[in-house]
């Protein structure tokens, strides 16, 4: 049984590089009030990656602290909440975040509209199908492939208007989805939009996970560099995140007691 208490539940923010991360019991039960509600959402699902990104990109970080809800995706962020800001929190990756609204929603009396927008030709169409086949009472309505002309997306924005999806997943990888779905939520504003990096590959078959032994020991990024080597000059990310941190919470403590 739904938790009725969730309508009124605002998520607690916390402070991590200056970014906002939302820690609750039940993100699902929230997302999913936030549906049956037509309660505008813009989900981003926040990592050491992503948070150094934003550091150079204000228009990302922007983003970012404009967003209803952010979540607590990568190792980095939950450690950083866990052993500098002394809170109980767990890692929500956002495919697990995404999988669990998609299984959710299903279960609901009117399962709420879903559409796929992203992913290479035909990933995001194939993901929904096995989705589809997995889930019969799922409710995809229309996906999209990420690449296109400016006219096809136009259309596409067109075709979004019309319809007006509840849920949209956008798999452009960052930081492009988060300022997609920024400039273009106004055209369905009480939808709820999530970027959802390469869920799309990983649902289709296309790609795999890290084996759940890596993931659990905060590793998963190793496995991503593994499948995709081009990767390497994002992953120099991690160690900024590190190091950042402890200066940003002990220096900033540090120059905040000084006295003069």
């Amino acid at each position: 049984m739904r938790f009725l208490f969730t309508m009124l539940t605002i998520p607690k923010s916390y402070s991590v590089l200056g970014l906002p991360v939302h820690i609750m019991t039940n993100y699902i039960d929230w997302l999913l009030d936030g549906i049956k509600q037509g309660r505008g959402t813009h989900v981003v699902t926040l990592n050491a990656e992503m948070t150094i990104q934003a550091e150079k990109n204000q228009a990302l970080a922007a983003v970012i602290k404009n967003a209803e809800l952010v979540i607590p995706d990568g190792s980095g962020v939950v450690l950083y909440l866990r052993y500098l800001l002394r809170q109980k929190v767990r890692r929500l990756p956002g495919i697990e975040l995404a999988e669990k609204l998609l299984e959710a929603t299903a279960e609901q009396a009117k399962p709420a509209t879903i559409f796929f927008y992203g992913g290479s030709p035909e990933i995001a169409e194939k993901a929904a199908q096995i989705w589809r086949k997995q889930i019969p009472n799922l409710n995809i309505i229309g996906t999209h492939s990420g690449y296109h002309s400016l006219q096809q997306e136009q259309q596409l924005l067109q075709h979004l208007a019309e319809i007006k999806p509840q849920l949209i997943f956008v798999a452009l990888g960052v930081p492009k989805q988060e300022l997609w779905i920024a400039k273009n939520r106004h055209l369905c504003p009480h939808s709820t939009w999530v970027g959802v990096g390469g869920s799309f590959d990983i649902w289709s078959g296309r790609k795999t996970r890290a084996p759940r032994w890596l993931a659990n020991n905060n590793l998963e990024w190793l496995y991503r560099l593994y499948q995709d080597p081009w990767r390497w000059r994002r992953m120099l990310a991690l160690p900024e995140f590190a190091y950042k941190s402890l200066i940003y919470r002990f220096g900033y403590n540090t120059l905040r007691n000084c006295k003069y």
